[in-house]
């Protein structure tokens, strides 16, 4: 995989981590939104340890791109006395009427002390935290009812932190996304880049759409042949992960002369397809076994092709 992938613009780490630490004391509650599709993945450690101590909601956004079996899973992984987990899609709105309310059974101990000294209607305060490209600006953009923040389907849009006031008593402070400066599994990397929280430019995407046919094929093996018209399910074949890709190009007809098969138009074609949910509804991380360490180098003990 690239180096890009292992090293990510440290300077501008370091100045987004400062940027937490300096505004956590004026939060109530930290809003950490992960993508549904890579809960474990896009889950920053930087940001966790950043954030000890705080009362925090993990929101799985992109819900209706991600496998609901799996939403429910990683649902119940992630909850516990000071976090709670909702799943939502800022897209269709799933989840989304469930926000303030948690929010308030969270803060409820500090709501009852308001309310005490007569400051009933005093708004909350909440940091929007998570990676590039995971739907921060969306999430704000929803709940605000009109287009507060700019959003695009690109990492890092975001530049700077920046208050936003909102209809359900909750002001929410927006921040930049931030990747942590090196990855521990190489497969959190891909995960990320896979799901565009990496720039594209930046990568090989052709490795990359490579990569995704290896998990695609361990993990949703029927709906991925399905989707590509293979003859047979791909789990248990023994062609490479490449050399299934190389086959996908061939059966959307993507040839350049001498009839190979153009690897750029086929790499375009898997990523966009799997982005945009024509594959099906795909988790690529997995709890291996409830209340046990959460692995996302899933798929290698199958034998199959890395």
């Amino acid at each position: 995989m690239p180096s890009e992938i292992i090293q990510w613009f440290p300077g501008h780490m370091a100045k987004t981590r400062r940027m937490i630490s300096e505004n956590l004391k004026h939060v109530d509650i930290v809003l950490e939104i992960l993508d549904a599709r890579i809960p474990y993945s896009s889950r920053n450690p930087e940001i966790t340890k950043l954030t000890a101590g705080k009362p925090t909601l993990l929101l799985l956004n992109k819900a209706s791109l991600s496998d609901p079996a799996q939403n429910k899973i990683w649902q119940n992984y992630y909850s516990n006395e000071t976090t709670a987990c909702l799943v939502i899609d800022c897209v269709n709105g799933e989840g989304m009427n469930r926000i303030a309310p948690t929010i308030r059974q969270l803060l409820a101990e500090k709501l009852q002390r308001y309310e005490a000294k007569g400051m009933t209607g005093k708004h909350l305060r909440a940091m929007v935290l998570g990676v590039p490209n995971v739907g921060k600006s969306s999430l704000i953009n929803k709940i605000c009812g009109n287009k507060k923040t700019k959003v695009e389907n690109r990492p890092g849009v975001t530049r700077d932190k920046q208050w936003v006031s909102t209809a359900i008593g909750v002001d929410l402070l927006d921040m930049p996304g931030i990747l942590w400066p090196k990855f521990e599994e190489r497969r959190v990397g891909e995960n990320l880049a896979l799901t565009g929280a990496i720039k594209d430019d930046i990568l090989d995407t052709e490795t990359l759409a490579v990569i995704l046919c290896g998990r695609l094929r361990r993990l949703y093996p029927r709906e991925f042949a399905a989707r590509f018209k293979l003859d047979r399910i791909p789990e248990t074949e023994e062609l490479s992960d490449y050399e299934l890709f190389l086959a996908i190009g061939r059966k959307r007809g993507f040839l350049v002369s001498g009839g190979e098969v153009s690897e750029e138009r086929t790499a375009a074609m898997l990523l966009e397809e799997f982005r945009s949910s024509k594959i099906g509804r795909v988790t690529l991380d997995r709890v291996e076994k409830p209340g046990k360490e959460v692995r996302a180098n899933v798929g290698e003990a199958s034998g199959a092709n890395p």
